[in-house]
């Protein structure tokens, strides 16, 4: 069983940054893609970009290349997602989720097994 636990999230204004973090329980953390989505209200929960297992590869949303790093920290189990240059279209509930299976695409919701609760982000204009 893996729990994930979200933090980070916040009030923040239109070019600004913020950091939110995915703190991951369970003997088999390494063994997981964790990948972050985002639901906006009125919205499909959609795909933020992806990390795997060791960290070396990485993927992103059209919508967030270029302005969103994930990263990961296997001693502390936690994956981070940095957000910069941050607009009103980012504003969302960001949830990050364990996907058992092997590297790929993992960019669709149904491949992923386990979720966090979420965090709210709203950027102000």
């Amino acid at each position: 069983q893996v729990q994930l636990v979200e933090s980070g999230g916040g009030l923040v204004q239109a070019g600004g940054s913020l950091r939110v973090s995915c703190a991951v329980s369970g003997r088999t953390y390494r063994t997981y893609v964790i990948g972050w989505f985002r639901q906006a209200p009125g919205k499909e929960r959609e795909f933020v970009a992806a990390i795997s297992r060791s960290g070396g590869a990485t993927n992103y949303a059209e919508s967030v290349k270029g302005r969103f790093t994930i990263s990961r920290d296997n001693a502390k189990n936690t994956v981070y997602l940095q957000m910069n240059s941050l607009n009103a279209e980012d504003t969302a509930v960001y949830y990050c989720a364990a996907d058992r299976a092997a590297w790929g695409t993992n960019k669709f919701r149904e491949e992923y097994d386990y979720w966090g609760q979420g965090t709210q982000v709203t950027v102000s204009s």
